[in-house]
């Protein structure tokens, strides 16, 4: 018969991450342990914490706080709670209160302060958290007033261009179109990068908040959230909360007793890298093959269907939220020079403390090689960090005290990109990663322009020229042109940038090649 002992929330994450590492069978023998103590219990499947290193991190709510466990097994379930259902904190696996942990104390979460916290499903936690204050005080603007709110808070893009959030919204609410969209591009296709993946699977309705918000802003009364195939749980997570914010009045018609209405659908790409570019990502929309279009127009003039667009990443929007909440002012405080707010920095690769960490703009890499991420696994020293996915530079050691912001990143030949960072100890293959750059622009080209289409078959084969020993100087000043000529002549991106390893080893790292 089950004693009079108080509740007890035991919290196991949901997200694609800390089930791949065994969450499921964690939450599975934590539920086994409360029926075998007969304890009033329950298991809250929330949100990650992003610090997957200590994966699957458990917490005991006591009170107010929160005890942390981690990395957890099956086999540890068994002593986490004492008889009486309280937390166990003379186990092994006992971190202490998890606001106290020094990987989280050390961030400034504002996109993500709600990670790790709720449960992706559950509007009132979301409610609970700050939810939705964001929307209801963006009713009470003008549009106009909306964009200048979201333009003085510095917010850019999380993608490889970072162009102005405001910006680009403005260019949609003065443009004229019988229908304006909003469309979220949630096809996060760059190794080393799942910040997307976290808002989507473990705090969605932030996105719909932003979304909703962006559409008021812009006068556009439909949107679409492009996921990629690769994240069924996203896809499933984000329409359980469309269908959830509709019933509640946050989407549809009137929203919240306004006169304002906006709708969202999912669409799920197809696995193709190049539906991450913008033009290429409205090509697959209207059923197109994903191909890059030319610009001008802009999307923001003439996106899908032929109509003004809002493109934003899920970054951005499920950052203005907190912009409208705060004020402008709140984010722009953050960060430095043009880099304003914060970066969700995802530290991944050879490195000790993988994970996500949201700090301000301006933190060194060697901080958040060493402080945050404690250098390498393996032990062995950092030979190069890859910094904005597979088309980012590799950056050597002489550069690491350089600050994460978008213009420093550049000075240095590099980039912030959507925050990915890949470590390498001293055993890479420098060589062989800047082969891989142009072999999988070779492949994922959409064919439109030479430069990408013929330049990244060609790049390979130099590359393999001068590993072969082949006349190699003459081979490298060919394979510079050819670089440079890939940068300054694609229409896109994927071309454009996938020179950016190639170059940075041949300047820093000549003898990889």
């Amino acid at each position: 018969m089950p004693s009079s002992i108080s509740p007890v929330c035991i919290y196991v994450p949901s997200d694609t991450g800390a089930r791949s590492l065994g969450a499921d069978a964690v939450a599975a023998a934590l539920a086994a342990l409360v029926g075998r103590l007969g304890i009033d219990g329950e298991i809250r499947r929330n949100g990650t914490r992003g610090l997957y290193w200590l994966e699957p991190l458990v917490e005991i709510g006591t009170g107010s706080a929160r005890v942390a466990y981690g990395p957890v097994t099956p086999k540890d379930v068994a002593g986490l709670l004492n008889p009486d259902g309280s937390a166990n904190r003379k186990h092994p696996r006992c971190l202490g209160n998890v606001d106290d942990l020094e990987a989280l104390r050390l961030q400034n979460r504002l996109t993500f302060e709600r990670l790790g916290v709720t449960r992706p499903g559950s509007l009132s936690d979301y409610r609970a958290h700050g939810g939705y204050v964001g929307l209801q005080n963006a009713l009470a603007l003008s549009p106009q007033d909306i964009v200048e709110a979201v333009t003085q808070s510095g917010l850019r893009g999380r993608g490889g261009a970072a162009f102005p959030t405001g910006v680009k919204w403005r260019t949609v609410l003065e443009a004229q179109g019988r229908q304006k969209y909003v469309v979220c591009n949630a096809d996060e296709g760059d190794s080393g990068t799942f910040a997307d993946r976290l808002v989507m699977e473990c705090d969605p309705f932030a996105l719909l908040e932003g979304m909703t918000i962006a559409g008021i802003a812009t006068g556009a009364t439909k949107g679409f959230v492009y996921i990629r195939a690769e994240y069924p749980q996203s896809i499933a997570n984000v329409a359980e909360a469309i269908d959830t914010a509709t019933d509640a009045g946050l989407l549809g018609d009137d929203i919240l007793g306004s006169a304002h209405s906006f709708r969202v659908e999912v669409r799920e790409g197809a696995g193709a890298y190049i539906c991450g570019e913008e033009t290429s990502l409205l090509e697959s929309l209207e059923g197109k093959r994903g191909t890059v279009r030319f610009r001008p127009p802009l999307p923001a003039v003439k996106g899908l269907f032929g109509q003004p667009t809002v493109v934003n990443n899920v970054i951005s929007l499920a950052t203005v939220p907190i912009v409208l909440r705060e004020g402008a002012e709140h984010y722009r405080d953050c960060g430095v020079g043009r880099s304003r707010g914060t970066l969700t920095i995802q530290l991944g690769g050879n490195v000790a403390r993988g994970g996500l960490y949201e700090m301000d703009f301006g933190i060194s890499l060697r901080e958040v090689l060493y402080d945050l991420g404690g250098g390498t696994a393996s032990g062995r020293p950092i030979r190069a960090v890859q910094a904005g996915g597979p088309l980012g530079a590799l950056i050597p050691p002489k550069h690491f005290d350089t600050p994460l912001d978008y213009e420093a990143m550049q000075a240095i030949g590099g980039m912030v990109g959507h925050g990915g960072l890949v470590v390498f100890d001293d055993t890479v293959d420098l060589g062989a990663l800047a082969r891989f750059s142009l072999e999988f622009c070779a492949i994922e080209s959409c064919g439109k322009c030479t430069p990408c289409r013929i330049g990244a078959v060609r790049g390979t084969e130099v590359i393999d020229r001068i590993r072969a020993g082949v006349d190699p100087d003459a081979n490298r000043a060919l394979l510079n042109d050819l670089c440079d000529t890939m940068i300054e002549g694609s229409l896109c991106g994927l071309g454009g940038m996938a020179p950016l390893p190639v170059k940075s080893v041949l300047t820093h790292f000549p003898e990889e090649l």
